[in-house]
């Protein structure tokens, strides 16, 4: 049944880069927020970070099992994937902008715009975009897979 534990790491993946890809566009769409709904201040970048969840040896482990003649993975009960741990806000400083004609201008005539760069966004969501496609690929060929596997026994 390994071809389960393949799904469930392809279905992480799928899961993780969809968040990612929501979180871009939360950033893509408050990119003019100057006041959040607290009062802090403007909207702030949010990134995603992921964490793996291999549940299997490392590399070395696998193969310091493999050469004492023990299969490498024997006897764990997760199958791996990412995970995502949390969604930050980006720290970097955030853009001031001379408008005295904005309701959230200081007195000198500057507003503070969020730390969001359109092309940064742009680009994350290629790359997350770009990961779905990888893991939609992975799970198209593991189903082939499965369905030869099954023909197989005809």
């Amino acid at each position: 049944m390994a071809f389960l534990s393949s799904i469930n790491i392809i279905g992480s993946g799928m899961t993780a880069q969809q968040l990612r890809l929501d979180i871009v566009s939360e950033n893509i769409t408050n990119s003019t927020t100057t006041r959040v709904e607290n009062g802090e201040g403007p909207y702030r970048r949010k990134m995603v970070v992921f964490q793996a969840e291999t549940g299997r040896d490392d590399f070395r482990a696998a193969m310091a099992r493999a050469s004492e003649g023990l299969a490498p993975n024997r006897g764990y009960t997760t199958a791996g994937g990412v995970r995502v741990t949390q969604i930050v806000e980006d720290p970097s400083p955030l853009k001031v902008v001379y408008d005295p004609t904005h309701p959230d201008a200081d007195e000198q005539g500057y507003v503070e715009m969020p730390n969001v760069d359109t092309v940064k966004e742009i680009t994350d969501a290629m790359a997350a975009s770009q990961a779905f496609a990888a893991n939609v690929t992975a799970f198209n060929t593991l189903k082939t897979v499965i369905s030869k596997g099954l023909e197989i026994g005809r």
